[in-house]
């Protein structure tokens, strides 16, 4: 058995440290399991003098397999010529399995050191325990010392933006507020490469590459990144500081993945962005979010919160602490500094991505935006007319509450909402929407799905919430999102979670728009169908236009609104 399971190269600023990092996953069930003559033995060659390590197999002797290893690493190093060595050590959910992370600055030795600290442990059972820690320095001493980090150190501003919920629409905003100030704006996220408002690259560029490329477009004058945790855990992130951060929020989101298992754990990665935002900069935090204003403690920056409530504690501390807040006065969006009048920019009725008010989550989303377009420096009536002019639909914002009407009987209509909605937050965001422009009486209609790289439980939720919100529910799966599951697996996992609310009777479709094709034909007149929709949007747009649909206006949305609200 070798104790390695895995080395990843990081690229960039990390979940462990502020720069290039190597991410060592072990298997120390050599440590946990071995001898207390041979742990000790192994203690003293590594300068441990005096320990307990406790019985095998006990949480003590897990223990010790921590502080051993990252003893064990500092001693391969020194004795191959590296005498200081920043070195993080952290348990999994396996008590055998550890993480050990540190800096590099030459991907050969870096590798080698890595590959070395397994071979160490791999020995650690022969009785010769002090000559497999020298064999190891050795090996590490003998290798090439290879290419440096390719972290890139921005010449132009950057505002990096991550989150669980809103990144990309709070990215897109704040690119489009940029764009209509007059500056040729670079931008990545989950769809792609843009330069100027024209895509460049399609693809999810959410990790590294993608800030790397948007920074690299020729004639670009400001960055904005969408970072997405993936990215942070498996490469780093790809640039080494950004001017303006901004965390939308933090809920359950593909827990279970690299070592990652718990929503705070979700949380200490997401702080990875705002902790490299320039000291003079701004980090742009959720002062509704409990674990994203704790952000504060861990960054540098100075601090601009947005919150839906004024008179909220975050927004009290942060502007006694001399940062800034912008919250909604009197139905404006309204910018908070020490000692000054509130500043009103727009009332949020004329901000379309609110949905007439509509969405809480697009609040804080517009919140956000504004936010982190006036700190990195924007003009205030281009952030108004960026606001303002940017629209939920296809062109400014594809894929996230888009809002359309198909012809239906009697001169009325159907309401479709389409929306990526992958998530337990996200569903609900788009039930409450969905709920936001139903007229009395009328009915709504669920397209539900789920990627298959969540949990059981998550998936079990959304069939639960699903079913609970919807007076019609059907299951459109995602042939190109089952990574690795099967569509008869994820079907029983949103039928279970729906059973547990009494809903029993749901229809399954192999694609999102067989799915959405159906609960259209079910609709009768002023019904609303949500579609949660991630891999065939462009399609669903096309069976939409082919059946009459059109795109609902600022205007339109507000007449559904007011006519839900009668």
């Amino acid at each position: 058995m070798t104790s390695l399971v895995e080395l990843r190269i990081l690229e960039g600023p990390n979940l462990y440290f502020p720069r290039a990092a190597v991410k060592l996953t072990l298997d120390v069930s050599t440590i946990t399991e071995a001898s207390d003559e041979t742990v000790l033995r192994f203690a003293r060659r590594i300068g441990l003098r005096t320990t307990r390590p406790g019985a095998p197999g006990s949480g003590f002797r897990q223990r010790f397999a921590l502080r051993a290893v990252e003893r064990l690493v500092r001693a391969i190093a020194g004795e191959a010529g590296t005498r200081r060595l920043a070195v993080r050590v952290r348990p999994t959910a396996d008590p055998d399995v550890v993480v050990v992370a540190f800096p590099w600055r030459h991907r050969g030795r870096a590798r080698a050191l890595g590959e070395a600290v397994a071979h160490a442990l791999d020995a650690l059972p022969a009785p010769d325990v002090e000559a497999a820690v020298s064999a190891a320095a050795a090996e590490v001493a003998a290798a090439p010392r290879g290419d440096r980090p390719t972290t890139i150190t921005p010449a132009i501003p950057v505002v990096a933006v991550t989150g669980t919920n809103g990144k990309t629409t709070t990215s897109r905003m704040i690119a489009h507020i940029a764009r209509t100030s007059g500056l040729v704006v670079g931008w990545s996220n989950t769809d792609g490469i843009y330069r100027d408002g024209v895509l460049v690259e399609a693809g999810d560029y959410s990790g590294p590459s993608g800030a790397a490329r948007a920074l690299g477009l020729d004639g670009v004058q400001l960055a904005v990144t969408e970072t997405a945790r993936g990215g942070i855990l498996l490469k780093g992130i790809g640039i080494t500081r950004n001017d303006v951060s901004v965390v939308t929020n933090v809920t359950a989101d593909h827990l279970g993945l690299q070592g990652i298992d718990t929503v705070d754990q979700l949380a200490e990665v997401k702080s990875v962005v705002p902790r490299i935002t320039r000291k003079d900069g701004w980090a742009v935090l959720n002062g509704d979010d409990p674990r994203v204003l704790a952000m504060r403690s861990v960054v540098v920056a100075q601090p601009w919160i947005f919150s839906r409530d004024p008179d909220s504690p975050a927004v009290r501390e942060v502007l006694t602490d001399g940062g800034r807040a912008t919250t909604v006065i009197d139905g404006w969006i309204t910018v908070l500094s020490p000692g000054a009048d509130p500043d009103p920019l727009v009332e949020l009725v004329d901000v379309p991505m609110t949905l007439a008010g509509l969405s809480r989550f697009n609040i804080e989303n517009a919140l956000a935006a504004a936010s982190a377009a006036l700190a990195i420096g924007l003009p205030r009536d281009a952030v108004v007319a960026g606001l303002t002019s940017f629209r939920p639909d296809a062109e400014h914002n594809p894929g996230r509450m888009n809002f359309f009407s198909l012809p239906s009987r009697n001169g009325q209509c159907v309401s479709v909402v389409m929306d990526l909605a992958h998530n337990e937050a996200g569903l609900e965001a788009l039930l409450e929407i969905m709920a936001g422009v139903r007229r009395p009486g009328a009915r709504l209609l669920l397209g539900l799905g789920a990627v298959g790289d969540r949990t059981d439980e998550l998936i079990d939720a959304l069939g639960e919430i699903g079913a609970k919100g919807s007076d019609v529910v059907a299951i459109g799966h995602k042939e190109w999102y089952l990574r690795g599951r099967t569509m008869d697996e994820i079907d029983a996992l949103l039928r279970a979670g729906a059973a547990r609310v009494g809903v029993t009777d749901i229809d399954t479709f192999p694609t999102e728009v067989g799915c959405l094709a159906a609960l259209v034909g079910r609709a009768e007149p002023g019904d609303v169908v949500g579609l949660m929709c991630h891999a065939e949007r462009q399609e669903a747009y096309d069976w939409i236009a082919s059946h009459g649909g059109t795109p609902d206006s600022p205007d339109v949305l507000a007449e559904k609104v007011r006519a839900a609200q009668a």
